[in-house]
């Protein structure tokens, strides 16, 4: 479970990674695949941008990626002299509760998520890159992991999490989250997934309650980017 992984945090130092013809990192595929047919999206990102700003003229930090693990991030973040602990929350969270959100009201199964998820000493982290997971979980859900995020970081630490801009989109796709640059990323298609619920700013600004500042940076497709300060 996510426990004993994080257990055995990805403090290590990074493989160079492969280079695609485009010269693009190499993506690999979930289940450790990789093809070159791969759909993937390179976009700006502002939100990232700020994130490793707060990072810089500091060594050995600690961050939390809920994208599970993958060579870009790990190569990016050791290269700036960071340690880096991957971990797969949606799919952890797939593996107590299933897909549908609306099985995370379930108080026994929430006792057994947390059990076994974040349950790591208080002030772990220096930072968290949350990315899509958040948008996908049902209010209850929410709202605990919300508050076992707040609990991780240290103070002034950042996270980074994206939300769906969009009101009428009951699902959206779930991506994997590469770093190509200090302000890019590369987006790697997961499927789809069933919102938890919408997300317009107040809501999101009302979810970060217990945090310092949350900072929102407008894009050009339909992620709404998301920087908050514990």
């Amino acid at each position: 479970m996510l426990k004993d992984r994080l257990k055995s945090i990805l403090f290590r130092d990074a493989a160079p990674r492969e280079r695609r013809r485009d010269g693009l990192p190499g993506v690999p595929l979930p289940g450790g695949s990789r093809s070159s047919a791969a759909p993937v999206v390179v976009r700006n990102s502002p939100g990232l941008e700020q994130f490793l700003q707060s990072l810089r003229g500091r060594e050995g930090l600690s961050v939390l990626d809920f994208g599970g693990a993958n060579q870009a991030n790990i190569s990016f973040l050791t290269g700036l002299g960071h340690r880096i602990c991957s971990e797969d929350f949606l799919r952890a969270l797939d593996a107590v509760f299933g897909p549908d959100p609306a099985a995370h009201s379930d108080p026994r199964r929430m006792q057994e998520f947390f059990r076994e998820n974040l349950a790591l000493p208080p002030a772990s982290f220096d930072g968290a890159l949350v990315w899509d997971a958040l948008q996908f979980l049902g209010p209850g859900m929410l709202e605990a992991t919300v508050t076992q995020i707040h609990r991780l970081l240290r103070r002034d630490a950042y996270v980074l999490a994206f939300f769906q801009a969009s009101e009428k989109m009951p699902e959206a796709p779930a991506c994997s989250y590469r770093i190509a640059g200090e302000k890019s990323l590369q987006l790697v298609p997961r499927g789809t997934r069933r919102l938890g619920q919408f997300f317009n700013n107040r809501a999101i600004e009302k979810l970060f309650h217990e945090f310092q500042t949350t900072k929102f940076f407008l894009t050009r497709d339909s992620l709404r980017e998301v920087l908050v300060k514990r």
